[in-house]
């Protein structure tokens, strides 16, 4: 059986002043996240800011999350770099620091061919400490997995699951199909979580989770108990705030919103600039909807 499952927060890095790690907060925000009854955590993807951190910053934060969390929700770790090499490095040291599984994006700036991916991913499955999940999201790395390269791969038994954030919900239904005891598929788009669930995804890892925990969390648990009325109600809701997310670098708004809605999370690293003060001002109007 996969550990993914259910509503899986990507975790944003909450920074100070200095644009360094901000542990208190840090702490504060995983406390906060499995009071409200997430599934699971998953630091240093995407809105988490992986790739503005140093090695020794993502263990430091990786290691924060694992004591925070105190085994009450599996903590997933993003491992991902672009050499095989460096991810099984990297594996290696989470497997250290005590995180549940790996969350592997495809390798990124150079796109490779599938064939590439699947020597890749079975490399990195072969040597593999933890279970790990298969990260999509073309936009930002310049490459897509297909669906067939997927299918090949969800044989590997240490690759236990897919988080697809291409936004592309014919897509999405393929890759459902692919779904096993072992092999977990999750959207990695907000606006598609009910619709992913509604089509028989396993869950969600969602970044809005850091700012309106309550909204996300309605989706989910709406949807299981078969109310399918307010989980639509609550779905179209969070897409207030990922309308919003257009204003600005990633992850910019995410973090301004969750300040906003009373959680500390601090500026995102430069050269990402914050929200100038009629951007911030247009922010809080449009979060009123959520308090």
């Amino acid at each position: 059986m996969t550990i993914f499952k259910g509503i899986i927060p990507a975790l944003i890095t909450p920074m100070n002043d200095r644009q360094a790690v901000d542990e208190a907060a840090l702490r504060t925000l995983v406390d906060t996240l499995i009071e409200k009854g997430v599934h699971g955590l998953f630091a240093l993807g995407t809105n988490g800011e992986f790739f503005a951190l140093s090695d020794d910053e993502k263990l430091k934060v990786a290691q924060i999350v694992v004591d925070q969390a105190q085994g009450r929700v599996p903590v997933i770790a993003g491992t991902g770099a672009f050499t095989t090499q460096g991810v099984l490095d990297m594996n290696a040291k989470m497997e250290q620091v005590g995180v549940d599984a790996c969350s592997i994006i495809t390798p990124y700036f150079n796109a490779v061919s599938q064939r590439e991916l699947v020597v890749h991913y079975t490399a990195i499955a072969e040597q593999a400490p933890l279970p790990f999940m298969l990260y999509n999201i073309p936009a930002k790395t310049g490459g897509t997995i297909t669906v067939d390269t997927v299918a090949e791969l969800s044989h590997l038994p240490m690759v236990q699951g897919i988080k697809d954030s291409g936004g592309d919900f014919d897509r999405l239904t393929h890759l459902i199909g692919l779904k096993r005891d072992d092999f977990a598929v999750f959207t990695g788009t907000d606006s598609l979580i009910l619709w992913g669930l509604l089509a028989g995804a396993d869950g969600a890892v969602a970044a809005t989770t850091n700012a309106v925990p309550d909204v996300v969390m309605t989706i989910y648990n709406a949807f299981q108990a078969g109310d399918m009325e307010t989980a639509r109600e609550a779905q179209e809701k969070l897409r207030i705030l990922r309308t919003a997310f257009g204003m600005a670098t990633m992850p910019v708004v995410l973090k301004a919103a969750t300040e906003l809605m009373g959680m500390h999370a601090g500026p995102a690293r430069a050269p990402a600039l914050p929200l100038n003060e009629q951007q911030r001002q247009q922010l809080d109007e449009l979060m009123q909807v959520y308090r």
